[in-house]
C-alpha cells in the first residue's frame, strides 16, 4: 500500500528495496507474499495510475520529453561523435522503464544465458532463466484466423500463460492489417536472406519473426510491473510503498566477520533527509545507472573513485560502476508512396488525426493499438561478405592487448568470440511504423517507415561513476562509444544491409526515397560519420553491478550479494556480466523473479537455523 513519511522515517523494514522499477517492484511484491515478513519499496518518482500517456500504446518516446514520467540522464561527452553528449531517458515512477519503453517482448538465445553460467554464476542457466519468467509470462494466444492468416505458429514457442503479465499481440484482430510490418518487411527480410525464425521465444530468435508486446487485448493497454504484480495486491498491510523518495545511501556497520552490514536507508523527501531502519535485508534495484551511484554513496566501490568524491571506504570493490554495456540503433528511414493504404505513427502529429485517433483507441481500433513487433536477428557473416576479415581483426586486436585489460574482461572477450564463431544474433532489425530517425526530419502529411539497425554485442565498455558525494547530482556516464573499432566496422555492415532492403522487394515498390542516411551518404566512410553523428544508444544499459567473481571485477556473487556485506543485493540489469541479442524486459522480470526465489530460500534456511538447538 502507498504509505506516508511518518509511517516510514526512523521505523523498522525486514526489507528495505531502493527503486520501485521493473525489478524492485516485481521483487518486493514477491517478498510479500510472506505475511511474516514487512517490505517498504522507496521510489523516486510518482505513481501514474491511470495515466492516460502512461497506458496508451504506440506512444513511443512521447514520455521522454516529460520530466514527471522520465529521467533525462546525459553521458559525458563522447570524443566519438563530436564530443557531445547523449541522452540517457529512464522510466521515472512506479514501474520504472516498463511504463515508458516501446513494450517488445524478446528473449535472449539460450547459449547467451548459459553464458552467464560460464562466467562464473552456478545456476544463472537458460532452463532456469525459463523457470522463473515463467512465473511473470501471461501470454495470450492470439485467434486461429489471427495465426493462420498471419502464418504464426506457437507450437515450438516455449512463453508461460499463467503469470499475471499481459503478453498479446498489439490490436490482435486486425494484426494483419494495422501492422503493415507483417506483410511486408518481415516479407523483404526473408526475401533479402535472413531465415524465418521457428524458436524466437524459446532461446533462438536467429531470423525473423514477430514478437508481442507487454499489450493487453481486453484494454488495449500497457501491461506493466505496477498493473500485473502491484495493484491487484497493493492493499497488503505488509508492502509499504513511498514515492517520490529517493534513497541517496545505505547505512552500514561491521560486524564480527569482518564484512559490512546495512542497518538503514537514508533518502530525500521533499529535499530532507531521513532514515529507515533495515532488519533482514537491504536491495538495490535502481538499474544500471542509480545502483552503482548509490553504492559509492555507501562507500562501496573503487578507492580512487571514493577518495575522490570525499565518502569513507566501507568495501574496497573495483568493479562498481566499471564493465558498462550498452545497445545502439541507427534509423534507416523511408518515405512511403502516398497511394500506400497503411496508417503509420506519423500521422498522429496532425491534432485533428490524434484527437480522432484517441476516440478510436477507446473502442480497441486505430492507430493507438500498433506494436513494435516485426523483428530480424542475424549473426554478421549471414549478411555481410566482410564478417570474416572483421572477426579476424578483433581477434588479433584482442590477442595483442590481452595483458592490457582489467580483470575478468578477457574471459568475457573469449565468450564474445565464441560467439562470433558460432553465428550468435549479434545484429538486429527493428520495424518502426513512422519516423524515427536523423538527421533529415519528418514533413508534414507524409508517412515513413524506418528499419532500425542495432548493435547488441559491443566490445567496447564504458563507465558509470559518483562525481559528488551529493546525491542529488548524477553520477558521470561514460559509455565509451567506439572505443573499440570493431563496434563501427560491424555498425556500418548492419546499416549497409538496412539501407539494400529498399532494393527487395516488396519494400522497393512502396517507398519513393530513402531519408535517413539519404542518397548523398555514400561509402564505408560517409556511413561511419553518419553512424556518430545520428545513432542513438537503445536505453539498455547493462554491467555496472556485474555477477562475477571478486577477482574478475565482479560486484555481486551468485545470489546477487554484494561482496564485503552481510546482507546488501543488487537486483536489476546492472548485474549481468556480460550483454545479450534482446530487448532486456524479459530478462529483468528474470532477475528479479529469481532474486526473490534466492532470498526467500535464505530466509528459511537461517529460521531453521535459528531453531536448531546444539
Amino acid at each position: 500500500m502507498l504509505v506516508s513519511l511518518d509511517q516510514v522515517a526512523d521505523k523498522f523494514f525486514d526489507y528495505v528495496v531502493c527503486g520501485g522499477g521493473t525489478a524492485g517492484l516485481t521483487l518486493a511484491v514477491r517478498l510479500s507474499e510472506d505475511p511474516n515478513v514487512s517490505v517498504l519499496v522507496l521510489e523516486a518518482g510518482g505513481t501514474h495510475f491511470d495515466d492516460p500517456s502512461i497506458l496508451r500504446p504506440a506512444s513511443w518516446g512521447s514520455h521522454f520529453s516529460n520530466s514527471t514520467q522520465s529521467w533525462n540522464f546525459q553521458t559525458v561527452s563522447q570524443k566519438s561523435s563530436g564530443d557531445k553528449p547523449f541522452p540517457w531517458f529512464r522510466g521515472k515512477g512506479l514501474g520504472g522503464s516498463s511504463c515508458i519503453n516501446f513494450m517488445c517482448w524478446l528473449k535472449p538465445p539460450a547459449a547467451e544465458i548459459d553464458d552467464l553460467e560460464r562466467l562464473g554464476n552456478p545456476g544463472w542457466n537458460w532452463t532456469d532463466y525459463q523457470k522463473h519468467l515463467d512465473k511473470t509470462e501471461g501470454f495470450i494466444t492470439p485467434s486461429v484466423d489471427v495465426q493462420e492468416r498471419n502464418r504464426l505458429c506457437f507450437d515450438t514457442w516455449r512463453i508461460g500463460t499463467n503469470g499475471p503479465l499481459k503478453i498479446s499481440y498489439p490490436a490482435p484482430n486486425d494484426l494483419f492489417e494495422l501492422n503493415f510490418s507483417v506483410r511486408f518487411i518481415i516479407k523483404t527480410l526473408i526475401n533479402a536472406g535472413l531465415p524465418v525464425s521457428r524458436q524466437p521465444l524459446s532461446g533462438d530468435p536467429t531470423g525473423v519473426f514477430l514478437a508481442p508486446n507487454t499489450y493487453d487485448p481486453t484494454t488495449h493497454t500497457r501491461s506493466y510491473v505496477t498493473t500485473a504484480h502491484y495493484l491487484p495486491h497493493k492493499e497488503r498491510e505488509n508492502l509499504s510503498v513511498l514515492v517520490d523518495t529517493s534513497a541517496s545511501r545505505i547505512l552500514t556497520d561491521t560486524t564480527g566477520n569482518g564484512n559490512t552490514t546495512a542497518i538503514g536507508v537514508q533518502f530525500e523527501y521533499e529535499n530532507e533527509t531521513y532514515t529507515v531502519n533495515v532488519r533482514k535485508e537491504t536491495i538495490i534495484s535502481a538499474g544500471s545507472i542509480q545502483s552503482p551511484h548509490i553504492l559509492e554513496l555507501s562507500g562501496i566501490g573503487r578507492k580512487e573513485v571514493l577518495e575522490r568524491i570525499g565518502v569513507p571506504i566501507k568495501v574496497d570493490l573495483p568493479g562498481v560502476g566499471e564493465n558498462v554495456q550498452e545497445h545502439m540503433f541507427a534509423g534507416v528511414c523511408f518515405e512511403l508512396r502516398d497511394d500506400i493504404e497503411f496508417d503509420t505513427v506519423d500521422l498522429l502529429r496532425d491534432p485533428e488525426i490524434f484527437a480522432k485517433q484517441l476516440e478510436l483507441h477507446a473502442t480497441g481500433r486505430g492507430i493507438f493499438t500498433k506494436g513494435v513487433v516485426g523483428f530480424g536477428f542475424a549473426p554478421l557473416q549471414m549478411f555481410s561478405d566482410k564478417a570474416e576479415d572483421i572477426h579476424t581483426k578483433i581477434e588479433e586486436k584482442i590477442a595483442m592487448s590481452k595483458n592490457k585489460f582489467p580483470p575478468g574482461l578477457m574471459e568475457q572477450y573469449k565468450v564474445q568470440l565464441d560467439r562470433l564463431h558460432r553465428g550468435a544474433p549479434g545484429c538486429e532489425f527493428i520495424t518502426i511504423p513512422g519516423h524515427l530517425s536523423s538527421p533529415h526530419q519528418p514533413v508534414a502529411g507524409k508517412r515513413y517507415i524506418t528499419i532500425l539497425a542495432a548493435m547488441n554485442h559491443c566490445f567496447s565498455r564504458g563507465t558509470i561513476h559518483s562525481a559528488s558525494a551529493d546525491p542529488q547530482k548524477d553520477p558521470e556516464m561514460d559509455p565509451r562509444y567506439f572505443e573499440q573499432e570493431v563496434d563501427m566496422d560491424i555498425f556500418c555492415e548492419v546499416v549497409k544491409f538496412a539501407r539494400k532492403l529498399a532494393q527487395t522487394s516488396p519494400l522497393k515498390d512502396m517507398i519513393v526515397r530513402e531519408i535517413n542516411p539519404g542518397p548523398e551518404v555514400q561509402g564505408d566512410v560517409q556511413i561511419c560519420d553518419w553512424i556518430r553523428n545520428n545513432f542513438s544508444t537503445t536505453w539498455h544499459t547493462a554491467s555496472s553491478c556485474s555477477m562475477l567473481p571478486r577477482e574478475s571485477g565482479g560486484v555481486v556473487d551468485p545470489e546477487l550479494k554484494v561482496y564485503g556485506t552481510n546482507n546488501i543485493r543488487v537486483v536489476d540489469l546492472s548485474i549481468v556480466p556480460l550483454h545479450f541479442a534482446a530487448h532486456p524486459q524479459a530478462t529483468v522480470y528474470a532477475i528479479a523473479e529469481k532474486a526473490a526465489t534466492i532470498i526467500k530460500t535464505n530466509y528459511v534456511a537461517s529460521n531453521i537455523g535459528d531453531n536448531i538447538v546444539i
